[in-house]
């Protein structure tokens, strides 16, 4: 058992809890507060929306625990709050609520951003408001309900709140702890069109891949050849399509970017790597993390490789195990089935590339320039599977 020590709605309280009981269970159940709605119960639909330390958060999926010192808010706690009061009546007039469940965690966000939006974007409140879901009114009079508040508070000359108070960043929860220097915010800067650089830590961390592959293929070169190429960071960086490089490679640091497209998805994963080699076994490891801003979506990977002589030490198989995790929106699309076969056809082209450059020929950055493009590979792969659906039916072994 946990004993937390809160402050809920301006009133100070300890509790005796289980460590796995959540924020919203918490508080409907132990302080019956029942105007937090439970939904999906895994931080999709929003309706269990409440502020932490005066965030928005999703106490469904928050241990109260993890909360500990920390001030919390309820729909409850806002019935005398201003701007709540103006935009229950906004709703009312705009026609925003229809069976009213999702509707005390709209009104927690729609408070957040009535506090920090300095216009009335209707874009901006669309997309923070996304994260609350609504099944009845089709959000065309939510928006309107919102937009409306910012318009009649900024007439009044209440200026908006950068961060809306907001001085760390971090989990829920976080506010009332001593904030480090990573959790600073920085100073607001305007909007561009201009992609931000990715947020990559100095130290490349190891970690346990969730998936893990194993591939190998073979090339015409003496294993102390390939060995020799492998410490050519550019040089492998351009065997492997669409991998960059910016800056000087050193084996403590490589940072690059590598461009993926899959029909209508594309990412532009930015990152860092360290590289590891073991000459007495001619073996060696590489480790990075990226992240595609666009989606938000966060990689971590691993290739270790070892080299093992053929036909004499005339060739060379390359042994791999590649293992990964991800994070994301890229996670949800990213099925292992598919992720599999993908890896295959880009080691079979990443090998073909290499023994062109060990043979002597030069690699054009076109690959690279363009990206690697899924689409090819998605192709490839399904008329393999066709191939094989088609074998199993026939009971063909050589089916075309």
């Amino acid at each position: 058992m946990n004993t937390v020590e809160l402050t809920v709605n301006k009133r100070g309280l300890q509790r005796t809890i289980e460590p796995r009981t959540s924020l919203a269970d918490m508080m409907r159940d132990t302080l019956d507060l029942t105007g937090t709605h439970l939904g999906c119960e895994h931080g999709v639909c929003g309706a269990c929306t409440i502020l932490v330390d005066g965030v928005p958060t999703r106490s469904c999926i928050t241990f109260a625990a993890a909360c500990d010192g920390a001030d919390i808010t309820t729909i409850e706690g806002l019935d005398d709050d201003e701007i709540a009061t103006e935009l229950r009546a906004a709703f009312t007039r705009e026609h925003a609520l229809q069976c009213g469940y999702c509707t005390p965690g709209m009104l927690v966000s729609a408070r957040d951003l009535v506090l920090r939006l300095p216009e009335p974007d209707e874009k901006a409140i669309r997309i923070g408001m996304s994260g609350n879901l609504c099944r009845c009114t089709g959000y065309v009079g939510i928006v309107r309900a919102v937009k409306s508040v910012i318009e009649a508070r900024r007439a009044r000359d209440i200026a908006s709140e950068p961060n809306a108070g907001r001085t760390v960043l971090g989990p829920a929860g976080s506010g009332h702890k001593a904030c480090t220097v990573s959790q600073q915010l920085a100073s607001t800067r305007p909007a561009t069109t201009e992609t931000m650089p990715a947020i990559v830590p100095l130290a490349i961390p190891d970690f346990t891949p969730s998936t893990v592959m194993k591939q190998s293929f073979t090339v015409a070169h003496p294993p102390a050849k390939v060995f020799a190429l492998f410490d050519d960071i550019t040089t492998v960086a351009s065997c492997l399509p669409g991998a960059t490089l910016t800056g000087t490679p050193r084996p403590e640091r490589v940072e690059g970017a590598i461009k993926v497209k899959i029909g209508p998805i594309s990412a532009n994963f930015n990152g860092a790597a360290r590289v590891e080699r073991d000459d007495a076994n001619l073996a060696g490891r590489i480790i990075g993390i990226g992240n595609d801003q666009r989606s938000r979506s966060t990689t971590q990977g691993e290739i270790r490789y070892r080299l093992l002589p053929e036909n004499d030490g005339a060739a060379t198989r390359v042994e791999l195990a590649i293992g990964y995790s991800l994070t994301g929106m890229l996670a949800q699309v990213g099925r292992s089935g598919l992720v599999r076969d993908l890896a295959a056809r880009l080691v079979g082209e990443f090998a073909a590339n290499l023994d062109r450059r060990l043979s002597g020929d030069t690699i054009t950055a076109t690959a690279s320039a363009a990206g690697l493009n899924g689409s090819s590979l998605v192709l490839g792969l399904l008329r393999d599977r066709a191939a094989r659906l088609l074998q199993r039916f026939t009971g063909r072994g050589d089916a075309a």
